[in-house]
């Protein structure tokens, strides 16, 4: 048998909120990659060694988690009023699948310093110390991000004392904001609430008919109570990612939630959006201790919330999923909002399984309907790894 001899693709490997991913530039990728199809999905999966029927990702750059199989392509737009277009692809672990119908929120906080150090924003709008503003295009879900880069020195500062949980280290903060953060879902209508209603009753066959609230903002998400389905909101990774009868409930959830939101028109189809929606569970605050042994007290936050990723519970919160919880949270009448008390509000701070995370919305009520004009919430961002990665030519 002919070897195939590896090729090498300059790329960056960052910790962006509580994520990682490769990122690349998109002149960088192989010809052939540059475009979107089933070569540069090739090319992604034998990055991040998907699939992996062990489940480990070993020969590949991925961590064998949702937050650690991640990809990013960042280029100059042609938009006006935008330094890059950011696209982010999740990589399935044990399936040769790429999924792109959503974005990373916590891998957002590494887009901005990874174009400036890479070039991609004009450098007149690069201070020599204090805050770069980058205007990036989230090409996924063609909505705005601004994102506020610390600069010391012409360089990126990642480096600081903002501490973040879920993150070992304290780093730089960086700040984002979300504009007009309602996602337009295709069968959605670009509705915040695709079914019209602040609450619903999802009809969930062997599980029952839960309260729902179904949203389209920074991601598409779905929100039951967490008693309704025998939880505290208090439970750490093992409490569900160890019970295989708790996560085919929540996937069944997800599906029957995905078909009412219209981002399905079968429950087969589930199987193509792993990314999207995601399912979460809310609960008035409670004293718990988080799974790095921190006591969270009840006092110290608004509401409970646990998340799904790829089929397992969040080790801390998904960024876009921050987002969605800050705007439900600021509309009077969805279970986020009176899970932290009800009334009017224009930030949160939620307990997750990490710790805790402030996130603020601004929601106002237009002729009857609600709209948010952006989310925000801080993340950090650092450069683990800098050079080239490596693929067999096979992919190709």
């Amino acid at each position: 048998m002919a070897s195939l001899p590896q090729i090498r693709i300059p790329a960056t490997y960052l910790r962006g909120g509580t994520s990682k991913g490769v990122f690349f530039r998109l002149l960088d990728l192989p010809e052939v990659a540059q475009q979107p199809g089933a070569a540069r999905d090739a090319l992604l999966l034998r990055v991040i060694g998907s699939p992996d029927p062990y489940g480990k990702q070993i020969d590949g750059m991925g961590g064998a988690t949702s937050s650690t199989s991640k990809t990013v392509i960042v280029s100059k737009s042609s938009r006006p009023d935008h330094d890059v277009d950011y696209l982010f692809g999740q990589v399935a672990i044990d399936k040769a699948f790429v999924d792109w119908t959503g974005n990373c929120g916590n891998l957002s906080a590494a887009v901005g310093p990874f174009a400036i150090a890479g070039g991609l924003v004009d450098a007149s709008r690069v201070p020599h110390d204090g805050i770069a503003t980058v205007r990036i295009w989230q090409a996924n879900i063609g909505k705005t991000i601004i994102a506020h880069v610390p600069i010391s020195q012409g360089e990126v500062q990642e480096t600081g004392d903002f501490e973040l949980d879920g993150v070992t280290f304290p780093a730089a903060e960086v700040q984002l904001e979300f504009l007009d953060p309602a996602a337009e879902e295709e069968g959605a209508g670009g509705a915040m609430f695709p079914t019209g209603n602040l609450i619903d009753d999802l009809d969930v066959p062997g599980v029952g008919t839960l309260k729902a609230t179904m949203i389209n903002a920074g991601i598409p998400t779905i929100f039951v109570e967490a008693a309704a389905i025998g939880y505290t909101g208090t439970e750490l990774q093992d409490a569900i990612n160890s019970d295989p009868k708790a996560l085919a409930m929540f996937e069944t959830i997800r599906a029957h939630g995905a078909l009412r939101m219209g981002l399905i028109r079968s429950l087969e189809e589930i199987a193509t959006r792993q990314h999207t929606p995601k399912i979460a569970f809310v609960a008035r605050p409670a004293d718990y201790v988080s799974s790095s042994g921190k006591h969270v007290a009840a006092g110290d936050i608004d509401l409970l919330v646990r998340a799904m990723s790829m089929g397992k519970l969040h080790h801390a919160m998904m960024g876009t999923a921050a987002v969605a919880i800050g705007t439900a949270a600021a509309i009077p009448g969805t279970l986020v909002n009176l899970a932290a008390g009800g009334g009017e509000r224009q930030a949160v701070r939620f307990g997750h399984p990490s710790g805790t995370l402030r996130v603020g919305a601004e929601a106002t009520r237009v002729d009857g309907a609600w709209t948010v004009t952006k989310a925000i919430m801080s993340r950090s961002a650092r450069v683990l790894m800098e050079g080239w990665v490596r693929v067999p030519g096979s992919p190709f």
